[in-house]
């Protein structure tokens, strides 16, 4: 049995669904949701790898390669904010944490 686009589609929209579910579910915990998005990011991310694959386009790949580096930096700073919300109200909870309203 050979792989087909189909098979690597079908794991972007299930990795992508458990994305959206984990972000509805769980609104309590800002590290869970940050995983989420980061699950969200690599659903699409395989589908991107899946279309430059099977159209012999390295430019899918390179697309890839940028956008893991803008989430590397995107969850270091989020992390870091974690870390300054967490030492400033002992908690993490999305519900405590009113201070980011404008």
């Amino acid at each position: 049995m050979t792989l087909t686009l189909g098979h690597f589609l079908s794991l972007g929209a299930m990795l992508f669904a458990l994305s959206v579910v984990g972000i509805f579910l769980n609104r309590r915990n800002l590290i869970v949701l940050l995983m989420a998005i980061e699950l969200m990011l690599l659903a699409v991310n395989t589908n991107f790898v899946a279309f430059s694959y099977f159209l012999n386009d390295m430019q899918g790949q390179v697309f890839v390669f940028f956008i893991l580096t803008v989430a590397a930096a995107e969850s270091a700073i989020g992390l870091a904010i974690l870390v300054l919300l967490f030492r400033n109200k002992s908690s993490i909870s999305v519900d405590e944490l009113n201070t980011l309203k404008g």
